[in-house]
């Protein structure tokens, strides 16, 4: 007997038709975040299905990062001056920071050490049998190429504040805004208040900007993630399945064993907290950009109930210092590469690692690659095969978005904790 089977191109024409109807049935929605599982549910599907023409689909990512680029130093500028020499005064800046800084360590070195215990846990490099492709040679070639000498402490002041703005250097924008504040409350009225209007009025244009540029992140979602399928190789995925299970599984871990009880501590309104990181998150998650992200987490924070002066001051700031997801990758990841090498490290040596990566993981959220460079670094520094390390890069797309999402949540958690202790937060969103 016969048996009728459906041609690929009808299951995939069905397909299409199915997303459409989908998008027809839910265009009254307004939700940006559901816009944006949609696209990025479109783009997995449209990797797999049109691989080819989802490679050249990275331009709408591209495109869409750019705009999001030219928002991030303005918006910081403005909101930062504003807060501080508006609102605020000098001992409460000093106070915040303080508080910020601890809170970043005592968060980030948890971090560091779950993922120790994790990959200890799992052992996914014992006996792994790892071959690196040149094309994972060739990017990790790129990235080093790139490296120079960092110093934490003078990589967080601008020489050139043009130059820190075209590199993304959002710590250095961050200090320069809030030197520069401190000098316009140190002027006289007639020419601080011409200042400090140029700056609020800055500040509303650049969140309408964000308003605009934020319709078009379905699209940017969509292409990021259908030329993340199309280019994803599976024989890579087989072999490094076990590290990127054992990542995931850690990033949840962290979540759950320290992200809600800090919210339980300063007694967080959940649900209203889960709707202002939603869309923000979700934009990390599929472009793998904690910077693409970054204007709505200060947009949504301020919706939430954080009052401008903590946002703009400690959302910026824990992006050199508080990359949870980041920090936790690196003490995995090292160790990981080290069981790949065959060395059974000691407690001790493992420890030294994370001393290392407190240090050398601050102040380079701007540097492209620069979770790369600091493993390699960090590699280096305990007599660790580095060249072993290439072959990660071969998932790093799927690991960073997790990543990058842990980052993003992290440092509106610490917002709105820092905003609690310091009595500047009304939840309240809209």
């Amino acid at each position: 007997m016969a048996v009728n089977v459906i041609p690929l191109e009808g299951v995939v024409l069905a397909k299409l038709l199915f997303f459409a109807a989908f998008a027809l049935y839910a265009s009254a929605r307004q939700s940006l975040t559901f816009w944006i599982l949609f696209a990025l549910c479109l783009g997995v599907e449209f990797g797999v299905d049109f691989p080819v023409i989802s490679k050249e689909l990275k331009r709408f990512s591209d495109v869409f990062l750019r705009l999001i680029k030219t928002i991030v130093a303005p918006l910081i500028f403005g909101t930062l001056v504003v807060g501080i020499a508006g609102h605020s005064n000098l001992k409460q800046v000093g106070r915040m920071g303080l508080k910020a800084i601890i809170y970043f360590e005592i968060v980030t070195t948890l971090a560091l050490f779950i993922g120790l215990a994790a990959i200890n846990f799992s052992k996914a490099g014992v006996g792994a049998q790892i071959k690196t492709e040149q094309t994972q040679v060739d990017k990790g070639e790129k990235i080093l190429s790139q490296k120079k000498d960092h110093d934490p402490i003078v990589d967080s002041f601008p020489e050139n504040i043009a130059k820190s703005v075209a590199e993304g250097q959002v710590l250095q924008i961050v200090v320069f805004s809030i030197l520069f504040a401190i000098g316009m409350s140190l002027a006289e009225d007639k020419h601080r208040l011409k200042m400090l209007s140029f700056a609020e009025s800055l500040s509303e244009v650049m969140f309408k900007f964000t308003h605009v540029v934020m319709y078009l992140a379905p699209f940017a979602v969509f292409g990021a993630m259908a030329y993340s399928i199309a280019t994803m190789g599976t024989g890579m995925l087989t072999n490094l399945f076990k590290l990127l299970a054992t990542l995931y599984i850690a990033l949840i871990a962290f979540v759950v064993l320290v992200f809600i009880p800090i919210g339980f501590i300063i007694k967080l309104n959940f649900k209203k907290f889960i709707q202002a990181i939603s869309e923000p998150v979700s934009i990390a998650f599929a472009t793998a950009s904690s910077e693409a992200a970054l204007p709505k987490a200060l947009q949504n924070m301020e919706r939430y109930g954080v009052s401008r002066k903590v946002v703009s001051f400690v959302l910026p700031t824990g992006y050199s210092f508080n990359l949870d997801g980041t920090t936790l990758y690196l003490s995995l990841a090292s160790v990981f590469v080290a069981q790949v090498c065959g060395m059974d490290l000691s407690i001790g040596q493992q420890i030294s690692i994370c001393l290392v990566l407190m240090l050398t993981s601050k102040g380079v959220a701007g540097v492209r690659g620069a979770s790369f460079l600091i493993l390699v670094t960090t590699l280096d520094s305990q007599g660790i095969d580095s060249s072993k390390a290439f072959a990660i890069l071969g998932i790093d797309a799927l690991m960073d978005m997790a990543r990058t999402s842990v980052n993003v949540v992290g440092n509106c958690l610490a917002t709105v904790a820092v905003a609690k202790w310091e009595g500047e937060v009304v939840e309240s969103i809209e």
